[in-house]
């Protein structure tokens, strides 16, 4: 497999096809050169010359775009750094907002359960059954759970208010008679006392009449 095969980035391909044909370029200077010492003549031809002169000009073509690609791909293997670096930051607090959102819907599930679990008060209300109560109120007969219990909760207020009004009517009566007969036993006390006092006024009179008859 080929190194082009390989490489895929449009910039490494281009810096790929620079160094190939710079190798080739040294490598026809060398061959030239090689070629030109071998000769009796130690002046080379001009022809030779310019052969060589316009291949020194080409390898030094290559090498500039080389140097160029090289600075290059240091800057862009700096930004990369820089974007990567940036990226990981990045993930790295996505990540923490990620583990922070696992422990907030762990708590609030720990919450829900908590609460689904929790013994209400209104779980022990002495509520009338259920069927009692379709019974007397059958238009909840379709209502859910929650609704349901709401409505009976308020039945069951509504009655409870029903036997304090009963209960304060039947205390108020209660103070009432309570009065009633503390009165009529303070009326018998002074009849009582009334009655002792004629008694002892007429004892006189009784006294005259056992004497005279």
């Amino acid at each position: 497999m080929s190194s082009g095969a390989v490489v895929q980035d449009p910039f490494l391909q281009s810096v790929l096809t620079a160094s190939v044909h710079a190798r080739e370029q040294c490598m026809q200077l060398i061959e030239l050169a090689e070629h030109s010492a071998v000769t009796p003549s130690k002046t080379l031809p001009d022809d030779t010359k310019f052969q060589l002169s316009a291949l020194q000009k080409q390898l030094n073509a290559d090498l500039a775009r080389l140097r160029q690609a090289s600075r290059d791909s240091i800057f862009e293997v700096r930004a990369t750094k820089q974007d990567t670096a940036e990226a990981r930051q990045e993930v790295d607090r996505l990540h923490l907002q990620l583990q922070n959102f696992y422990y907030e819907e762990r708590h609030l599930r720990g919450e829900i359960s908590a609460c689904e679990s929790y013994d209400h008060q209104y779980q022990q209300l002495p509520l009338i059954p259920v069927e009692e109560f379709l019974q007397v109120e059958p238009e909840h007969a379709d209502s859910d759970e929650k609704s349901l219990m709401f409505a009976r909760i308020s039945h069951e207020l509504a009655e409870r208010e029903i036997l304090e009004q009963q209960r304060q009517e039947l205390l108020r009566r209660k103070q009432l008679l309570v009065a009633e007969n503390k009165k009529r036993k303070d009326d018998l006390a002074s009849l009582d006392k009334d009655l002792e006092t004629f008694i002892d006024a007429a004892k006189p009179i009784q006294t005259l009449f056992e004497k005279q008859y």
